[in-house]
């Protein structure tokens, strides 16, 4: 489904809703004369919003609402912090500090766990593949190879149709998207977790070209997730320090965390990791933040150490030369003239275009593969067995188009490559001979690349394989993403590009004395700008990664290329695939088309208010039939001297004092008696969705007639902006600031003292060009 038809779809559903009586204009304009007021802003017959509850674009699976990062300070928040001793605020720092070195200690032991699973899974499968051929028992060996990877492949996707489906693809979208500031269903549950995991670990071992790196970003931040829900009642976990966790700012801070400490299991960077959460995960970032993330980096790089140490004694099974080594290329020389210059400079072109066509790809094949993962789980199971044949066939057939070749004198390592990963395997030669295609492709994907990276191997593969495997890999790394299994880009970007950059190597050796590794290095640098569009954390992840500083000139070079070309012709990948999955994600910039316009200009109607004190069954009613996140709160007389705007109360907080029935006969003031009642913790937000529900009410009819004061629970100083303010300011504000509600109050004198409120809905290019048609886009 396309993005216009899925606005339309949601267009049409709420329009349904509005049928049904649920949601009535003419209610709420009776609403505002009782109160002396008129409504002044526009009244919309198919749109339902100033809340902050969206609906999903493009996979219809349930509607999504934004994150709470804006400190409430209402006047129990303020009774609470002032309460505070030094010592909860120790508790409070130091609880901070450890659960950066819990994610860290997780994030580690997961990523040491995928790779020893992936390294001994797939080297058992490879072993017997290779066994069966040196017997030439060739028809056994396809049979062999190809049933043990449709059997994992199945086991995976069994996993994410019936278990987690959110936990299909790479998951860094979703990251990106839950850190600014959109909570989409079950992206960081348990089950998504545990799926994510062990998905990740069959697809990977049953030869997809996927990579586990993306799949680990995610991970990460399922973990600090889970620790950061701030304590359990129905597992007992009920700490009193954990409930200072109980809001979605720390709990954003915590999977940062998350993210970056991914990226460094998966590559063993813990600087690249900072990095990455840095440029392309987080879109608020702050000095303090800097550190925790540096420092849960670190105790990954710790973890990953000390383990790689002890598998080196060999006892981890196959594990020994495995995904987490080094891809060393500081063998090599490193020197460069003008002619080499020329040569990184092509890589660099090249990388851009082969990047932009690859993320467009991407984008055509997951829109239609949307379509059969939408017609059930066995539709999304029979599409991995196809695309896992599909991968067998190539990955064991291809290698039989090219010939043998002898092995080159005076190796340090033995040729043909037996019962090992490496650069020579023997495939269907003689002895004496080895099938370079088959080493690539009859390898794990992290020893291909490590193959293409090796360092004075000049002529070890031909030119006619490299364009096979190259044409390989990049078809196949489009098919495979999008299909029902935990799957990462990194990995069939780099092994595209390595590829590549190899084969221009070979072409430009006449003229560039560069080693053919290095030039594998760079294509793998070039191919990633040109999808990614990340820069800073790329070339560290790249040098941490090949343990070479002197190539940072080449590879700042080459990526700032790629970036720029790719940039002529689309976003980069997970730009397009987060908008792809309708998630409503605010960009750090403005569209142009928004200085056109001012805030009040996009408001959507008919706006709900409340007094100060208010009636139980107004509350009720407006509750019941809306799903508004956020109503302001205006005080008249006799309680002010004229109507004014008293704060902004939100619909949980509501909740929980309509549950406690603090009512009053009369409409009259008793904050004090509310303060006394309730505690701040009592207002936090509960983890996973798990907090109290509108059916969870138990109003009787004469209470509906009572009063309640909603002072206590207001925030008094709920950022706003006038009328006229440019859309644009009002947006990169939005952004900024991490808001969820922002209101827009009049210019003039003698008008209600709010028009009305700004979601993240409003700054929507859908919503904003909805309304006005005229605007052209792009200007």
């Amino acid at each position: 489904m396309d993005q216009e038809d899925s606005l339309k779809h949601y267009n049409d559903d709420t329009n349904d809703i509005e049928n049904e009586g649920l949601i009535d204009g003419k209610e709420i304009e009776r609403y505002w004369s009782e109160r002396n007021l008129s409504y002044k802003g526009p009244l919309l017959t198919k749109r339902v919003n100033t809340t902050s509850q969206i609906a999903i674009v493009g996979s219809n699976v349930c509607p999504i609402e934004s994150l709470d990062y804006e400190i409430i300070e209402n006047e129990l928040f303020k009774q609470d912090w002032r309460s505070r001793k030094k010592v909860q605020i120790f508790q409070y720092v130091f609880l901070k500090w450890a659960f950066a070195l819990l994610i860290g200690l997780g994030t580690g032991l997961v990523g040491f766990f995928n790779n020893i699973a992936v390294e001994n899974i797939a080297g058992f499968k490879l072993m017997l593949t290779t066994n069966l051929m040196s017997r030439q028992e060739y028809f056994k060996a396809f049979l062999a190879y190809t049933g043990c990877n449709l059997g994992l492949a199945t086991a995976a996707a069994a996993l994410c149709a019936f278990i987690a489906p959110a936990a299909a693809g790479s998951g860094i979208p979703e990251v990106k998207a839950y850190l600014n500031g959109i909570d989409a269903y079950a992206i960081l549950a348990p089950s998504t977790l545990f799926v994510k995991i062990f998905g990740s670990i069959l697809g990977v071992s049953a030869g997809f070209v996927v990579g586990k790196e993306g799949p680990m970003v995610h991970t990460g931040a399922c973990i600090a997730s889970l620790l950061g829900q701030g304590g359990s009642r129905k597992y007992h976990l009920t700490w009193k320090w954990l409930r200072y966790f109980k809001n979605d700012r720390d709990r954003r801070d915590l999977i940062t965390c998350g993210a970056a400490a991914g990226v460094a299991a998966a590559f063993r960077a813990p600087v690249g990791g900072v990095l990455f959460a840095l440029e392309e995960a987080a879109s608020w970032w702050r000095s303090a933040l800097l550190w925790r993330t540096f420092f849960t980096t670190a105790v990954v790089a710790i973890v990953l150490r000390t383990f790689i140490e002890y598998c080196r004694t060999g006892t981890c099974g196959l594990f020994g030369e495995g995904g987490l080594i080094m891809y060393d290329v500081s063998s090599a020389t490193v020197s460069y003239r003008t002619a080499d210059i020329l040569a990184v400079l092509l890589l660099g072109v090249i990388g851009g275009i082969f990047g932009s066509l690859y993320n467009f790809l991407v984008d055509k094949v997951l829109r239609t593969y949307s379509i059969i993962n939408e017609s059930g789980a066995a539709f999304k199971i029979l599409l991995v067995i196809s695309i896992s044949l599909l991968t067998s066939c190539c990955s064991f057939g291809l290698p039989w188009l090219v010939g043998c070749i002898k092995c080159p004198s005076n190796l340090s390592v033995s040729c043909p490559t037996i019962d090992e990963s490496g650069n020579f395997k023997s495939f269907q030669c003689q002895s004496g001979h080895y099938n370079d295609l088959a080493s690539l492709f009859l390898n794990t994907n992290d020893d291909a690349i490590r193959n293409l990276f090796s360092t004075s191997t000049e002529k070890e593969f031909r030119i006619s394989t490299l364009f096979i495997f190259f044409a390989a890999v990049y078809c196949l790394g489009i098919i495979t993403y999008g299909i029902a299994i935990p799957s990462g880009l990194f990995i069939p970007v780099i092994l595209a590009g390595a590829c590549y950059g190899r084969l221009v190597g070979r072409l430009f050796s006449s003229i560039s004395k560069l080693d053919m590794g290095l030039f594998a290095l760079l294509g793998a640098a070039s191919f990633l700008g040109g999808t990614m569009r990340m820069t800073v954390s790329l070339c560290v992840i790249l040098l941490e990664l090949t343990n070479d500083l002197l190539l940072l000139p080449l590879v700042m070079l080459v990526l700032l290329v790629s970036k720029t070309v790719a940039d002529c012709f689309n976003k980069g990948v997970y730009d397009q695939i987060v908008k792809l999955k309708g998630l409503p994600y605010m960009e750090a910039h403005a569209e142009p088309y928004m200085k056109q316009l001012v805030a009040r200009d996009v408001i959507s109607g008919p706006l709900i208010i409340f007094s100060g004190v208010e009636k139980v069954g107004t509350i009720i009613h407006a509750l019941r039939m809306t799903a508004h996140n956020g109503f302001p709160v205006i005080d008249e007389p006799p309680f002010s001297d004229a109507p004014e705007l008293c704060g902004l109360v939100l619909r949980s907080h509501l909740l929980v004092l309509l549950k406690g029935k603090n009512f009053s006969r009369n409409r009259v003031l008793i904050g004090e008696e509310i303060l006394q009642k309730f505690y701040a913790f009592e207002f936090s937000k509960a983890g996973s969705g798990k907090g109290l529900k509108f059916e969870d009410l138990d109003i009787d009819e004469d209470e509906m007639e009572m009063y309640i004061d909603l002072h206590p629970i207001i925030n008094a100083s709920p950022y706003t902006v006038v009328e006229t303010m440019s859309l644009a300011r009002a947006a990169i504000l939005f952004r900024q600031l991490g808001l969820r509600h922002m209101c827009v109050v009049p210019k003039s004198q003698g008008r209600p003292p709010i028009v009305g409120i700004l979601t993240r809905h409003d700054f929507m290019p859908e919503h904003v060009l909805g309304l006005y048609p005229h605007i052209k886009p792009h200007k």
